[in-house]
């Protein structure tokens, strides 16, 4: 854990994404601030610390690294809280995806940081991070659920007495590639690229994987259904089982 790596963080981070013109891989060299959009830096909902102030942190943040816990604001500082999580063995991988809470309560959680700083409100703050915590620790077991009930379907589409081990190699590897080419699936298979090629088109005929680009050449194959199990927000199907009451009756307060 150092400055290198969260700068390493930031470049991969940023690549392909909002924000990737604006020095990928490089600490700020000029003040920025967050709030609505429009806002100027004395209308900002909160100014992260001028530039010396915050050089100066960083160096203190590199050494305070390798204690047990990290607290940090930002799409990096929430991705080093998961690595340090799994470091300390809390968690097996780092599957907690905490910006997605921050994402969705954007305006609470530039309010926290904003008491934090003006009045030092560092107890609420705690409690707002832990319930995010809490809401995607559970977002991530449902999501886990679904996405094994789905490969448990995929497994039972390719079974046929024929079905050959490889191709439920390929539906596994569809799990950590749910975009791939048939270069990428030789590559994982370790076959040619005509039985990568078999394969992949029975998995396009059993409806797991779709061509995406319509070209002869360089294509790729999705697994839309599994793009959407990992994508799909969960939370209003959730809120709709919570409220309905006896034989699927809504309860109403």
């Amino acid at each position: 854990m150092s400055l290198r790596l969260i700068r390493e963080l930031h470049r991969h981070l940023m690549t392909g994404v909002r924000g990737q013109h604006l020095t990928p891989g490089e600490f700020r060299t000029s003040q920025n601030w967050t709030g609505p959009a429009g806002c100027t830096l004395e209308s900002a909902t909160f100014v992260p610390p001028p530039v010396p102030e915050m050089n100066e942190a960083l160096v203190a943040l590199e050494k305070y690294l390798h204690a047990p816990s990290l607290d940090g604001n930002g799409r990096v500082g929430r991705l080093l809280i998961s690595l340090l999580l799994c470091e300390e063995k809390l968690l097996p991988a780092p599957l907690l995806y905490l910006s997605a809470f921050f994402e969705r309560r954007h305006q609470e959680y530039y309010g926290h940081l904003l008491a934090v700083s003006q009045r030092g409100l560092w107890e609420a703050w705690v409690d707002f991070f832990l319930e995010g915590v809490a809401e995607q620790s559970a977002d991530a077991v449902q999501r886990a659920g679904r996405l094994r009930k789905l490969q448990d379907e995929y497994r039972r589409r390719i079974e046929t007495p024929r079905a050959s081990a490889l191709l439920g190699r390929l539906v596994d590897a569809v799990f950590d590639h749910p975009a791939l080419t048939i270069t990428g699936a030789a590559r994982l298979l370790k076959v040619t690229p005509r039985a990568a090629s078999l394969n992949v088109e029975k998995l396009v005929r059993a409806g797991i994987l779709e061509e995406a680009t319509g070209r002869a050449r360089g294509r790729i194959f999705i697994a839309r259904e599994l793009v959407r199990a990992i994508e799909e927000d969960l939370r209003p199907r959730e809120r709709a089982r919570r409220d309905a009451g006896p034989g699927g009756a809504t309860v109403r307060p």
